[in-house]
């Protein structure tokens, strides 16, 4: 049996347990204003090792939405690890995450918003502003390998 005491990459992840609110915009359109969008997230804690969110709010179109994240610190492989999953689709995300001081950078292929029949690159950064704000913004690899926000959302602690 491995060793499960959390280690400082643990403790990180712990800053997100809580009960959360947050507002969001996502373009839809280049000539129309963004759609806004908001909600409230639980985080809770297994064992101080992972974490789960689960959200719950509108979609920019106004349909309900639950969303359910799960990340972690994995210590054979010494990285973090997570996925995500929505009510408004069927893919499982599985993230390949990176963190770089206080922001989580969490990658992962999946369906071209403008094509489902072509895989893209997408970008999910979670920066943590202060204890009781943090930032999740969602963007889309361009061709010329620079990174698109289509959506931002701001969460405060509850």
């Amino acid at each position: 049996m491995q060793d499960a005491t959390p280690v400082k990459e643990h403790e990180y992840l712990q800053t997100l347990v809580g009960e959360w609110t947050y507002e969001g915009e996502a373009p839809m359109a280049p000539d129309q204003p963004p759609m806004k969008f908001a909600g409230t997230e639980s985080v809770r804690s297994i064992g101080g090792l992972w974490i789960i969110g689960e959200g719950r709010g509108k979609m920019p179109d106004g349909a309900d939405a639950t969303m359910i994240y799960t990340l972690g610190y994995d210590l054979d492989l010494k990285k973090y690890v997570g996925t995500w999953i929505g009510s408004m689709m069927t893919r499982l995300w599985v993230y390949e995450i990176t963190r770089v001081g206080d922001t989580l950078n969490m990658e992962s292929d999946g369906p071209s918003m403008t094509d489902p029949k072509v895989t893209a690159r997408y970008r999910d950064a979670v920066e943590i502003k202060s204890p009781n704000h943090r930032v999740f913004t969602s963007s889309i690899r361009q061709p010329d390998g620079s990174w698109k926000a289509f959506m931002t959302t701001h969460y405060h602690r509850a």
